[in-house]
């Protein structure tokens, strides 16, 4: 059985990212971009590809941990026969404009053998490719037809090719070093394998994101878990583009064994637009500004009339590829079937409008300001909104059962036109904002009569209902209530009711037999609605509570500060990984809770 989701830290380049195993195991990797086919899939099937370095050592204990304020990985086994360890990164500093993948494995005591073994799929392990050696030490992988990138893996030892993989067994003795690097540079330059090539990479590469930590503006309380946070987002971040992507993977399921099983790997509207929030509440704000930029883009690519974005898009803009399914992939822990693309493309979000205009309003008063154009479109966009929020859709949760008119969806609609209201009134920018207002007051009223169930006692899922749903709990946060309002009062003791179990929050209770949101089996809590619901908590001035529920949530992290999408009834972690929703918003709830928690150090 491969390892837990859990059992996994990520490294990257702001183009693509890898997952190591605790083990040394690289077990998924998608080349050259994010949302590239894998090359290394073997977490969700045995045969599609995996990069394998580790000791041979009796009985060894492995560890695992970043070098502090950097996304370099060190694994290590420790055993009473040696120590040995691998340094794992991808280059990243204006010196090292290629794509590496850089791995250093390292006697630290005794005389240690190793074993490596790169085999690498390429398209998914849905097309073949032919391996053969340059040299001794340069190995190369060039799959079949021209449309993906052939790879080069250079060593600082002697490798062989066996069945369309690099393999090789090794002895190091103690401080001796090995080095291998993966990348798809075409020619036999053997640079990357002078010891000193290594050594300046890895310092650069420690350099610049050491110089990126250094710029955050962030000095509170849980420093460390909020800055791997951001380290974490940073690294989900595309460099080349400005657009950010949901989370690293694809396949990895919300339900061993069940069908809830989802790829990540584009750029979600709703997802990029609450990180770029996190990016500029930690003083990261060329991040916030390069999306916010890239966004714009692609509101300019909208048809006359169309005056809404897509829900999700390729890290580059396009259209995704329809969702398909991998029927060779048996899937992380026979979780069927693993999908690639995303028919969530296709729906209607009305929510996303909102969660846009929140991140344009806050970047256009700290990061930079729209220009004529921009605002134009987003002037264009409020008017179709005017005219059709009041439709049904499949908001947030991207529901396969049908559209509803959703809560939340009400919500963010109401947060979009109130944005815009306030840009327009503060900057002095033309459009029709009687008409603005008129709506979002209507929006308003809506809520207030068709949303709230008086016998609940709280706002419901969807218009007329009788389930509460954790997206209500953004109903503060977005500003539509007041902390202390007492249906939101009402409201928020019933989340704690209905939804929460012990310091985790299911997003909704999935009901057997019922599949409401079109799909089968049940899932973990809901990690982002945890800590929405903490946040809550200090809002309405339960400090001592919040502060509890906080620390225990970051007792649900994994070895090196990651989560997944969901947290499994054992504390398993559930869904793709890392997740940028959940890591954004522990961000977001452990500064106001520092700030809270300052606020009331001063009065007393």
């Amino acid at each position: 059985m491969k390892m837990a989701i859990e059992n996994h830290a990520v490294i990257g380049d702001l183009r693509t990212t890898a997952l190591v195993a605790l083990n040394g195991s690289i077990d998924f990797m998608c080349w050259p971009r994010f949302d590239s086919p894998s090359i290394f899939a073997s977490l969700l099937e045995e045969s599609a590809g995996v990069f394998e370095l580790s000791p041979v050592l009796d009985g060894g204990r492995h560890t695992q941990f970043y070098v502090p304020d950097t996304n370099i990985l060190l694994t290590r086994t420790l055993s009473h026969s040696g120590v040995s360890e691998i340094s794992d990164f991808m280059t990243l500093a204006p010196d090292y404009p290629e794509q590496r993948l850089v791995r250093r494995v390292k006697a630290v005591r005794g005389a240690i053998r190793f074993r490596i073994r790169c085999a690498p799929r390429f398209d998914y392990a849905r097309i073949t490719h032919e391996a053969y050696a340059l040299v001794d030490n340069i190995v190369m992988f060039q799959p079949a037809g021209s449309a993906h990138p052939a790879l080069r893996l250079c060593s600082s030892i002697p490798l062989k090719v066996v069945d369309g993989e690099a393999v090789a067994e090794f002895t190091l003795n103690i401080n001796e070093t090995a080095t291998f690097t993966l990348d798809s540079v075409p020619n036999t330059d053997n640079i990357c394998l002078e010891e000193r090539w290594t050594a300046d990479a890895f310092k650069a590469t420690a350099i610049y994101w050491r110089d990126w930590v250094a710029r955050s503006t962030y000095h509170g309380r849980w420093h460390d878990q909020i800055t791997r946070s951001t380290l974490a987002l940073k690294l989900l971040t595309s460099s080349e583009f400005g657009s950010m992507i949901a989370a690293a993977t694809f396949g990895l399921p919300e339900d061993p064994g069940g069908v809830r099983n989802w790829d990540y790997r584009y750029c979600w509207i709703r997802d990029a637009s609450f990180m770029v929030y996190a990016f500029m509440k930690t003083g990261h704000t060329e991040e916030a500004t390069a999306f916010i930029r890239w966004l714009h883009d692609r509101r300019m690519e909208a048809q006359p009339g169309e005056a809404r974005l897509r829900v999700l898009y390729g890290i580059d803009g396009r259209k995704i590829t329809t969702e398909t399914e991998l029927l060779h992939f048996s899937g992380y822990r026979d979780s069927r079937p693993v999908r690639i693309g995303n028919a969530a493309e296709d729906q209607l979000q009305l929510d996303i409008i909102g969660e846009v205009m929140d991140a344009i309003y806050h970047a256009d008063r700290h990061c930079e300001r729209l220009s004529w154009e921009a605002w134009r479109s987003v002037a264009d966009g409020m008017d179709w909104l005017c005219t059709n929020w009041n439709m049904p859709d499949e908001s947030i949760w991207e529901v396969r059962g049908g559209r509803r008119h959703f809560l939340f969806s009400r919500v963010m609609c109401w947060v979009a036109l109130d944005r815009a209201i306030r840009l327009s009134e503060e900057r002095a920018l033309p459009g029709r904002t009687a008409v603005w207002v008129r709506e979002r007051n209507a929006i308003y009223q809506d809520i207030q009569e068709n949303f709230w169930n008086e016998q609940l006692q709280s706002y419901v899922q969807y218009r007329k209902g009788d389930t509460i749903d954790a997206s209500c709990l953004l109903m503060p946060l977005m500003g539509f209530i007041g902390d202390q309002d007492p249906r939101w009062q009402s409201t928020l003791k019933a989340v704690g009711e209905h939804l929460l179990d012990d310091s985790h929050v299911y997003r909704y209770h999935v009901r057997i037999g019922d599949n409401e949101d079109g799909l089968t089996g049940l899932e973990g809590t809901f990690t982002m609605c945890s800590f929405w619901y903490i946040e809550c908590l200090a809002r309405s001035g339960d400090l001592l509570m919040a502060r509890f529920l906080f620390e225990k949530m970051l007792s649900y992290a994994n070895h090196v500060g990651l989560f997944s999408e969901e947290i499994g009834p054992a504390g398993e972690h559930l869904g793709n990984f890392p997740q940028a929703f959940t890591h954004l918003a522990l961000i977001r709830a452990g500064q106001y809770l520092d700030l809270a928690l300052s606020r009331e150090d001063k009065r007393n």
